[in-house]
């Protein structure tokens, strides 16, 4: 469950990573990735769930009782202007060319919305295919379009791993036994512990150098 609002934080984090304590509500409403400075909060429900059951009101209190309190006194809320359901899927078209034709953004690849990748992928599909086309247009030079579906790649599959990763860490599927649950604790806990792991996390989510 996603919803846009008009909202705005004032800070980039407030709580990098967090579930709510109460395991009964995790099956339902999961885990959350929490952006303060974006106006999408997403929240996990089940697929067969309906916008209409989420009002405004359900949607705001389920947010913030899953932050810790300081973000949730803090959290300025406000009428939704959209929401959605959106599966948590995985998508790589391989190769992004067919003849003349090249694939780019969404038509190429799709990610969760965990990793916040996906505008980020179809920038640098965007970067890429530009320099190629002005080398084969102004240069005469086939060298940048034979080897855009190669580079694009290379950084979609680094994008699209991120992208299940955390999407494997935040969320809870169907069978999640106990162990895997603690599992998933514990990575949260490296995480928020480790410089190291933050540091892995923050050029991940920021976006890799294209």
């Amino acid at each position: 469950m996603s919803a846009n609002t008009l909202s705005a934080g004032s800070e980039f984090f407030r709580k990098l990573l967090r579930f709510h304590p109460n395991s009964s509500t995790r099956t339902t409403s999961g885990a959350l990735l929490y952006v303060r400075c974006a106006r999408r909060h997403y929240l996990q429900c089940t697929l067969d769930d309906h916008v209409d059951n989420w009002p405004d009101n359900r949607f705001w209190d389920e947010l913030k009782r899953r932050l810790d309190p300081r973000a949730a006194d803090d959290l300025v809320i406000g009428p939704s202007i959209e929401k959605s359901i959106a599966p948590l899927r995985s998508f790589v078209a391989e190769p992004m060319r067919f003849g003349r034709l090249f694939l780019a953004g969404d038509a190429a690849h799709i990610v969760p919305p965990t990793g916040a990748k996906g505008l980020n992928l179809a920038a640098s599909d965007v970067h890429y295919l530009a320099n190629a086309f002005k080398e084969f247009y102004l240069d005469g030079s086939d060298a940048g379009i034979d080897d855009y579906s190669r580079k694009a790649l290379l950084r979609v599959w680094k994008a699209e791993r991120f992208s299940w990763w955390m999407t494997s860490v935040l969320h809870r599927f169907p069978g999640t036994d106990e162990f895997t649950s603690r599992i998933q604790r514990a990575e949260l806990s490296y995480l928020v512990n480790s410089d190291a792991a933050t540091r892995s996390l923050s050029e991940n989510y920021v976006g890799l150098p294209f």
